[in-house]
C-alpha cells in the first residue's frame, strides 16, 4: 500500500519534447510550488499552510502566498489564462517588498534556481534533470498550463488501465475469427501477430493495401496482404502514391492476413464476391459482435489479473491532481459493470486508507457514505456507455446509474455528484461550469479521444501512447547507425550541391552563355567534365551504402514499418502529423504526471535536436 506524503514541495519541471522531434529537455524552466508548502523569510525553513483552489482560493491560502481566481484571471505574454498562478503576498515576506532581491534578474534567476534545487536536494526530492533523457517524459506540442486547467476528463481503456497486448488483444483476434469461420471464411491456419502493424498506418480499403504516410499523405511504406511492397511498386500507385485516412488498431492483422486469402480465391468460394472494402467491412462487424456479445469482456472480468498490468504509480497521480483542486472525470465507452469490476482491480489495491477507485472522482456527499452499503454511490463524475466520438459530437439521453447492480433511471440534466450512462460533453461542461480550455481530456485514441475532444469542443488534449517507451529505446540503440546514416547523407548533400553548381556551369557554356563567374566561363572543359565525373562516381557509391542503412533504419522497432514517428528519415510520419494537430501534450502513461507537478506549465518551442534528422540538412537532390 502506498501513502502519499502529507506536505510536498514543488520542483522546477523542465518542458520536455517529443522523443519523435528531440531527446533533451528544453534549458527554459519554470519554478513551481506545492499549494501545501509555502517558504518563509529564512530557505532552511518550511512553514506549512493549506491552500484550496478555486474562487475562494485568494482567501484561504494562508499568509505567504494568494492564487489567481478566474474571475480575476488575465492572459500571460504566451497567451495562456493566469487563473491558478501563485501570487506573493508581500507584506509577509520577510517585512520588505524586495529584501535580498536586487540585482540584475538574469544573475537573480540563477541564484534563486541554484538555492532551489539545494533546497530539493535536502528534502530528498528529485530534481528535474532526472527525467531529462527518459521514456516517461510528458512532450509538448501545443503550450499547455495546468494551473489553469479546472477539470480533467479520462478514458479507461488502454488510458487508465493498460492492458498486455498479446492477452487482451489476442483473445479480442481469436473471438472474431471465431465469427468470421462461423460466417464461411476461410481462417483455419491464421494466428495473431501483434508486429504485423503498428499504431498510425493507413488502410486502403480499394486495393487491399496497408501503408505508412507521411504528414501530407504520401506513402512511404506498403503492404499488401503480408506482402511489403516495394518502393517502385508504391510509386507506379495510379494516385501518385496518395492515400485516404484510415487509422489502424491492432485488430487490423485480421483484415491484413484475410487479404491474402481473398486474393487466392478462397474467400469468395466460400461466401461470394467480396472486395477488400467488404472484407474491411466484415471484419469489422466480427468484432463488434466479440464485443457487443460480452464474451470478451467477460473472459476478462472473470481474470483481470491475465489482461491487465497494474500501475501502482497511476492512483497516486491522481491524488496529486485531485488535492490540487482538479475536477476528475471518467469518461469511457465501456459499460458500468466492466468499469467498476476494472477499475476496481486496478486501482483499489493501491490507494491509501481504504479509499476506493470512485472517491479519486471527486468528494462523496454524506448521504452517499451513508447508503454505500446499499450500493447507491455516486461520485463526481463517472460517466460511462458515452459512445465517443458521439459524445463529443452531439447530445444523447443521459441516464444515472442508481444501483449497484446498474439499474438506470432517465435525467435531463446532470448535477455535482452521479454516476451517469450516455449524455454530452455540453452536459458535462454544464453541469461543473467549466467549458473549452478549462478542460483537459486524456485518451489513447488519436480520433475517437483527442481529434473530436478539440475540434468540437476545443478542450485541451493529451494522447497516450503507449508505444512511446519502446521507441525511445529503440531510438537509443539505433543511435550510433543512424549517426552514420546521416553523416553519409550529408556527405551526399555537400558533393550533389557541388555538383549542381558545376551542372550549371556547363549546361550555360554549352548554350554559349557566361557562367557564373568570369573564371568558370573560362575554365577548360575536360577539366570541368572530370570534376564532375568525380562527384557523380563518389555520390553513387554514397547511395550504394545509403540505400541498405535506410532500409534498415528502425528496425529495432518494428521490422517493417520502422519508427512510429517518421515514414521516412526526411520527414514525419501522418501519425506524427495528427499528434502535432489535436494533441497538446503526448506521453506514454498517464502515471507520468507523477513526475511533474498539477500546475505545470508546459511550453512548446520550435526545435530540432541532435536525434532528428530534420535538424540536419537533408533534402533530395536531383540525383536521388
Amino acid at each position: 500500500m502506498h501513502t502519499p506524503l502529507q506536505w510536498q514541495t514543488g520542483s522546477y519541471q523542465f518542458t520536455k519534447f517529443s522523443p519523435l522531434t528531440t531527446m533533451a529537455a528544453s534549458s527554459s524552466f519554470t519554478p513551481i510550488f506545492s499549494p501545501f508548502t509555502a517558504f518563509s523569510a529564512n530557505p532552511k525553513k518550511l512553514a506549512p499552510f493549506r491552500c484550496v483552489a478555486g474562487e475562494k482560493a485568494a482567501v484561504t491560502t494562508g499568509p505567504a502566498f494568494s492564487v489567481t481566481p478566474s474571475n480575476k484571471s488575465d492572459v500571460d505574454y504566451l497567451g495562456e489564462s493566469t487563473k491558478g498562478d501563485f501570487n506573493v503576498n508581500f507584506d509577509n515576506f520577510g517585512g520588505k517588498r524586495h529584501a535580498g532581491m536586487e540585482g540584475p534578474i538574469e544573475e537573480l534567476a540563477k541564484l534563486e534556481a541554484d538555492e532551489a534545487e539545494r533546497l530539493l536536494r535536502d528534502l530528498g526530492i528529485p530534481a528535474p534533470f532526472s527525467a531529462t533523457h527518459s521514456p516517461r517524459g510528458i512532450f509538448c506540442t501545443r503550450t499547455l498550463n495546468l494551473r489553469s486547467i479546472s477539470a480533467i476528463g479520462y478514458d479507461m481503456d488502454y488510458t487508465l488501465m493498460h492492458y498486455n497486448v498479446m492477452a487482451w488483444e489476442g483473445r479480442a483476434y481469436d473471438y472474431c475469427m471465431e465469427n468470421l469461420k462461423n460466417v464461411g471464411f476461410p481462417v483455419d491456419g491464421l494466428s495473431f501477430d501483434p508486429n504485423l502493424v503498428i499504431r498510425g498506418l493507413v488502410i486502403d480499403k480499394e486495393k487491399g493495401n496497408l501503408v505508412k504516410a507521411d504528414r501530407f499523405g504520401y506513402i512511404k511504406r506498403a503492404m499488401h496482404g503480408t506482402t511489403m511492397l516495394s518502393t517502385r511498386a508504391v510509386r507506379k500507385e495510379p494516385r501518385s502514391g496518395k492515400c485516404g485516412i484510415h487509422c489502424v488498431n491492432l485488430w487490423e492483422d485480421n483484415t491484413v492476413l484475410l487479404v491474402d486469402r481473398l486474393d487466392e480465391g478462397a474467400v469468395e468460394a466460400a461466401i461470394g464476391p467480396l472486395d477488400y472494402k467488404g472484407l474491411y467491412k466484415a471484419v469489422g462487424k466480427a468484432l463488434f459482435r466479440a464485443h457487443v456479445e460480452g464474451q470478451l469482456k467477460s473472459e476478462i472480468m472473470s481474470k483481470p489479473e491475465l489482461f491487465v498490468e497494474p500501475d501502482p504509480d497511476l492512483p497516486l497521480a491522481l491524488l496529486d491532481q485531485k488535492e490540487a483542486g482538479k475536477k476528475l472525470l471518467l469518461i469511457t465507452n465501456s459499460d458500468f459493470h466492466y468499469t467498476d469490476k476494472m477499475m476496481r482491480h486496478s486501482f483499489n489495491r493501491f490507494l491509501p486508507n481504504d479509499m476506493d477507485w470512485r472517491d479519486l472522482f471527486d468528494m462523496s456527499s454524506i448521504i452517499d457514505v451513508f447508503f454505500r452499503n446499499l450500493l447507491l454511490y455516486c461520485p463526481l463524475k463517472v460517466i460511462v456507455s458515452a459512445r465517443k466520438p458521439e459524445f463529443f459530437q452531439m447530445s444523447h439521453p443521459m441516464y444515472e446509474v442508481v444501483t449497484g447492480e446498474g439499474l438506470m433511471r432517465p435525467c435531463f440534466k446532470a448535477c455535482t455528484g452521479g454516476l451517469y450512462s450516455g449524455g454530452s460533453a455540453q452536459m458535462v461542461e454544464s453541469s461543473l461550469g467549466v467549458q473549452g480550455d478549462e478542460i483537459l481530456y486524456v485518451g489513447d485514441h488519436i480520433y475517437t479521444d483527442v481529434s473530436q475532444s478539440k475540434v468540437h469542443l476545443r478542450w485541451r488534449t493529451a494522447l497516450i501512447c503507449r508505444e512511446l517507451e519502446d521507441e525511445y529505446t529503440a531510438l537509443i540503440g539505433s543511435r550510433a547507425h543512424r549517426a552514420s546514416l546521416i553523416e553519409l547523407i550529408n556527405q551526399k548533400e555537400v558533393l550533389g550541391d557541388l555538383f549542381n553548381q558545376l551542372r550549371l556551369a556547363l549546361q550555360r557554356r554549352m548554350k554559349d552563355r557566361p557562367a557564373q563567374t568570369f573564371a568558370a566561363t573560362k575554365l577548360d572543359d575536360q577539366e570541368l567534365t572530370e570534376s564532375m565525373q568525380k562527384l557523380l562516381i563518389v555520390m553513387q557509391k554514397l547511395d550504394e551504402k545509403i540505400a541498405p542503412m535506410l532500409e534498415t533504419d528502425g528496425e529495432l522497432f518494428n521490422k517493417r514499418w520502422g519508427f512510429l514517428s517518421r515514414a521516412g528519415l526526411w520527414d514525419k510520419s501522418h501519425l506524427m502529423r495528427q499528434i502535432e494537430k489535436y494533441a497538446d501534450i503526448y506521453t506514454s502513461r498517464v502515471s507520468n504526471f507523477l513526475h511533474y507537478t498539477p500546475f505545470m506549465y508546459f511550453r512548446s518551442q520550435e526545435q530540432n535536436l541532435a536525434h532528428d534528422s530534420s535538424s540536419f540538412y537533408c533534402t533530395h537532390s536531383d540525383e536521388e
